[in-house]
């Protein structure tokens, strides 16, 4: 195959590129790179770059491996799924005192209301392992009344007490002091074995056993309302348990149909390539033409629905009144979710159709770029493939860090203090063991007379129990930084490759053997902490952002505008610095694949080599990520298409062959997220050699003239698309 050389003598526009550069305007922007005639591309003798940062990756990795195994010998996964009662022990667990009493019995329900219950995964009061729930209400204060009449009233109500207990004519105080026993009980039944109150809808108000009020054991009187909150607090905890379930069960039913419809993603990717590498434009002018055609299918289908509810009763009901449901086929009977499905579609399709008609020689230049990519990847086809190591590498990480986090918030462990009728006692508010608090001598201490071990909060006393807070933000931190070096070593390893083509004065002879893995050696061996280090800059921004966002939830409630607006600017400011950072950072490690220089030096050289082009920038901007993001709408589209027919039983042919579901958008949205994930791998690939290509470009008029002494690597078509793009503006 014949050199893609471009000499002087071929074409005036290099006269006029280079005029253009001899006198340059505006702000200074950097010496640029001068002619070096042993220049080949990427430099091959290099040395390790950012060592400090390195050391410090990989003795913060050694520590996340040192947590992981902190968190699993101090937590238990099980607390979070299963109940356990303030002493750790699972209700129902075989061989145990609670072998027979498979319910959670709540002491207090009402401080279940608390917001640190979601916090701590469990709920601030005393718990036990109950055979049943109560079925009546009842106060300790009227069972010591009718427990002077008949003992049945104390026999009944002991089995809510702590076992061993046996004594009713104790003082009320002293028995909420000790928490021998419930301050009260109301009718409640068994809902994923812990007991709530069985709540009953009359004439559009909640009641309790027909109350919409009754006492406590202070005689108090509370609303049925404060039940409610109270139990809201629990179930919003444990309903993802049975969504879990239902979701697992809809999995196991469908596993089959999911994989078909992936590999069916995955063909389809692959096609989509290997047509984008002999036919780029009529491919891509088809991607765009698909993508208008399928959002006016979807419009169309929205209008016809929304037609059909308008003579529905009840569909003019609003989302917010229906709240919260985990079965979406309560909102698809909604005219609101139609009507908001019509407008984003609409607005899709203008946006479209807008860029289409406005940057329609921008998108001419963006099909030309990437066909010039395709011919790059087609000499390295290894690399449509490096993404799978990307995906292994996120997922061990992804992974790591949820069952991190799981057994870190499954830490908690109940705390006894003990608590004394006497405020001298000594011993006071020190932590006790219940279990083994009768055998010590603190009870027989003259000031400490009377004293018990209660159940004081679920927590810890240990350094690694106060701090836990801070080690889920620090699990959290390195997560961010593990999957953002992921992506960076395959930016690397990606850039690198495709740098060696460009470089290659005879295509394909000069690219060297095993371009992918040569460039991911030297980004492992020489740059791992420049990469770290480019990593860690954006997690800490990711980090701050997920902050911002916590602290948004917690001010929902306050009716403080001018904080809300603060943080509101705040998390614009931060969004804004994270998309730059990670443009930048892109293009760093791109200079770092070539060059082998630090990540500071490599960022600066980005930085005044993309501003000496900004023109050549503003031509491709987004446009060629806006062509492969409409390829990726228009695979994922298409499968979820033909996979939401297929799932609602619409296809007659294969009707029977589906599977029954409790929700039939949990394949879908797996098939429909995993055909774009699939497809963004392939499409990540092509992003990243345009943006190869585009530095190689500038780098390429910058050290050579076109001449025949330093004549151009790029290709004549190559100098055709850019070069005249910005001589036209």
């Amino acid at each position: 195959m014949s050199p893609h050389r471009y000499t002087a003598d071929s074409s005036a526009a290099v006269q006029s590129e280079m005029a253009g550069r001899a006198a340059p305007l505006g702000p200074y922007y950097g010496e640029p790179h001068k002619f070096d005639p042993s220049f080949r591309g990427p430099v091959r003798r290099r040395s390790c770059t950012d060592v400090l940062c390195c050391l410090i990756f990989i003795i913060v990795i050694l520590a996340y491996v040192a947590l992981g195994i902190v968190a699993w010998l101090h937590g238990d996964p099980r607390k979070v799924l299963h109940p356990t009662d303030s002493y750790g022990q699972f209700c129902g667990q075989k061989e145990t005192p609670n072998a027979n009493k498979p319910i959670l019995f709540y002491f207090n329900i009402l401080k279940c209301a608390n917001p640190a219950v979601l916090i701590n995964l469990q709920c601030p009061t005393t718990q036990m392992c109950v055979v049943k729930c109560p079925d009546r209400f009842a106060t300790y204060s009227d069972m010591q009344l009718q427990h002077k009449l008949s003992k049945s009233y104390w026999e009944y109500y002991r089995q809510f007490c702590k076992p061993g207990f046996n004594n009713p004519d104790k003082p009320v105080s002293q028995v909420l002091r000790d928490e021998d026993c419930p301050s009260m009980i109301v009718p409640s039944r068994p809902f994923l074995q812990r007991c709530l109150p069985d709540f009953i809808t009359l004439n559009g108000t909640v009641t309790v056993a027909n109350r919409t009020r009754f006492k406590d054991a202070l005689d108090a009187a509370r609303s049925v309302t404060e039940l409610q909150d109270a139990a809201n607090g629990i179930t919003g905890l444990v309903d993802t348990k049975e969504l879990g379930m239902k979701i697992v069960e809809d999995y196991a039913k469908s596993w089959a149909w999911i994989v078909i419809g992936l590999l069916i993603s995955l063909a389809v990717s692959l096609v989509f390539i290997l047509l984008l590498r002999f036919t780029a434009g009529l491919l891509l002018w088809f991607t765009i033409i698909s993508v208008i055609l399928l959002l006016a299918y979807g419009m169309w289908y929205c209008s016809m629905e929304l037609s059909q509810l308008r003579e529905r009763p009840g569909s003019d009901v609003t989302i917010m009144d229906v709240g919260l449901h985990t079965d979406l086929q309560v909102y698809l009977q909604l005219r609101q979710t139609w009507i908001v499905f019509l407008v984003s579609l609409g607005a899709t399709e203008a946006s479209i159709l807008l860029m289409l008609i406005f940057l329609r020689r921008r998108v001419r230049v963006a099909i030309a770029l990437l066909r010039e990519a395709s011919k790059a990847i087609g000499y390295i086809m290894s690399t449509l493939f490096y993404p799978v190591i990307t995906f292994l590498l996120l997922a061990v990480c992804i992974s790591y860090w949820a069952v991190t986090a799981v057994f870190l918030a499954s830490s908690n462990e109940a705390v006894y203090k003990v608590m004394s009728p006497e405020a001298n006692c000594p011993y006071a508010n020190s932590t006790c063991n219940p279990e083994t608090f009768n055998r010590t001598n603190i009870s027989k201490v003259a000031s400490c007379l009377g004293s018990q071990c209660t159940f004081a909060f679920y927590g810890g006393e240990t350094p690694y129990h106060r701090y836990l807070f801070c080690l889920q933000l620090s699990n959290l931190l390195v997560f961010l930084w593990l999957v953002n070096f992921s992506l960076a070593l395959e930016q690397c390893a990606l850039a690198g490759a495709f740098a060696s083509y460009y470089w290659a004065r005879r295509k394909p002879q000069d690219i060297p053997p095993c371009p992918l893995f040569s460039s991911f050696s030297r980004a492992i061996r020489y740059h791992t902490g420049s990469l770290a280090f480019g990593a860690l800059i954006l997690s800490v921004v990711q980090l701050v952002r997920v902050i911002l966002e916590y602290v948004e939830q917690k001010l929902r409630g306050a009716d403080n505008m001018v904080a809300r607006f603060i943080l509101c600017c705040m998390k614009c400011c931060f969004w804004c610095l994270e998309r730059f950072i990670r443009y930048m950072n892109r293009n760093a490690y791109i200079m770092v694949a070539i060059y082998g220089k630090n990540f500071c030096t490599s960022a600066k050289d980005a930085f005044f080599l993309l501003m000496r082009n900004v023109v050549r920038v503003a031509v491709l901007d987004r446009v060629t990520d806006f062509l492969l993001f409409l390829g990726k709408v228009l695979i994922a589209g298409g499968v979820g298409v033909v996979a939401f027919f297929f799932f609602t039983r619409k296809i007659p042919v294969i009707q029977e062959e589906v599977p029954i579901l409790n929700y039939y958008w949990v394949p879908l949205l797996t098939v429909v997220i995993g055909s774009y994930l699939i497809a963004h791998g392939f499409f990540s690939v092509y992003a990243m050699c345009v943006d190869t290509l585009f530095l190689c470009f500038c780098e390429d008029l910058e050290r050579n003239d076109g001449s025949s002494e330093r004549p151009f690597l790029m290709s004549p078509e190559l100098h055709r698309i850019l070069g005249k793009s910005s001589q036209s503006r």
